[in-house]
C-alpha cells in the first residue's frame, strides 16, 4: 500500500511527458487545481494539497503525470505508486482527446479521488447493504464546472455517504446535481462489493454500455479489487 503520512499535506508533482497540448498550459492547469483544492475541495473534504510543476518525480511527494497514451486500451486514466511509494495519477492525454473528453476534468477526477481515498480502501454502507467505494468522482463523473475558464470535474461531499441523510436535506455534490445519498447520475456509476466481489451499478444503461466497452486494467476500480482483496 502507499507509503504515506495522512497526517501531513501531501505535494504533488505535476509532471508532464506528453508531445501533445494538454488543452491548456501545464503552469495554468496546475494553478486551476491548486484553486481546485483551496475553495471548492478541501473546505469540504479537509484534504489540503500542495501542487507543483515538476520535470520528474520528487522525493516524499505524490504525483500526476500526463503522458501521451494510455498503456492500458481506452484508459484514460488510472492509479498508481511513485517510485517512492507515494499515491500516483497517471492522466492519458491522447487517449483523452480521442474519446471527446478534456483533460483538465480527468486530471481533476483523479486528484478528487487520489486525496481522499490515496490508498483505495475506504469504503461505506450504502443501500440494499451494498458496500460502496469511497470515490468521489465516480457518481457524478459525466458532470463538469468551469473555474478560471478551465473545466473541471463536479465531485461528491462527505454526505453523499451518509445513508441517515434525507434527500434535499443537505448538499450531496459541488454542483448540488445530486439529491440524496448514494445517488448516480446518469453518466455516471459506483464501485460496489456486491455478493463476495467487487463489481459495478450505474446510473443508466447508456453508462454501463460505454463502460463495458472501456479497458478498466489498472484504473482505481481494479486496483481496488487487488489491494483490499475481498471483505469479511
Amino acid at each position: 500500500m502507499a507509503a504515506f503520512d495522512r497526517g501531513q499535506i501531501p505535494r504533488i508533482a505535476c509532471i508532464s511527458k506528453a508531445t501533445v497540448s494538454l488543452g491548456v498550459e501545464l503552469d495554468r492547469l496546475v494553478a486551476v487545481l491548486q484553486k481546485f483544492v483551496d475553495t471548492c475541495f478541501a473546505p469540504v473534504w479537509g484534504t489540503p494539497a500542495k501542487l507543483v510543476k515538476a520535470q520528474g518525480f520528487l522525493p516524499g511527494a505524490w504525483a500526476m503525470v500526463f503522458l501521451d497514451d494510455a498503456d492500458v486500451s481506452h484508459a484514460l486514466g488510472y492509479h498508481d505508486l511513485t517510485p517512492d511509494g507515494f499515491p500516483l495519477s497517471k492522466v492519458f492525454v491522447k487517449t483523452i482527446l480521442g474519446a471527446g473528453e478534456k483533460v483538465s476534468v480527468t486530471a481533476c477526477h483523479e486528484l478528487a479521488e487520489m486525496l481522499v481515498d490515496p490508498a483505495i480502501n475506504l469504503c461505506a454502507t450504502g443501500p440494499k447493504n451494498l458496500i460502496y467505494a469511497y470515490e468521489t468522482a465516480d457518481a457524478v463523473e459525466a458532470e463538469e464546472f468551469m473555474l478560471d475558464g478551465i473545466a473541471i470535474s463536479d465531485f461528491v461531499y462527505p454526505s453523499f455517504f451518509e445513508g441517515f441523510r434525507k434527500p434535499d436535506s443537505t448538499q450531496f455534490d459541488y454542483m448540488k446535481k445530486v439529491d440524496r445519498p448514494f445517488q448516480i447520475l446518469k453518466g455516471g456509476y459506483m464501485p460496489v462489493f456486491k455478493d463476495g466481489k467487487w463489481t459495478q451499478i450505474f446510473g443508466s444503461e447508456a453508462k454501463r454500455r460505454r463502460f463495458l466497452k472501456e479497458d478498466r486494467r489498472e484504473h482505481r476500480t481494479e486496483y481496488r479489487k487487488l489491494s483490499v482483496g475481498g471483505l469479511t
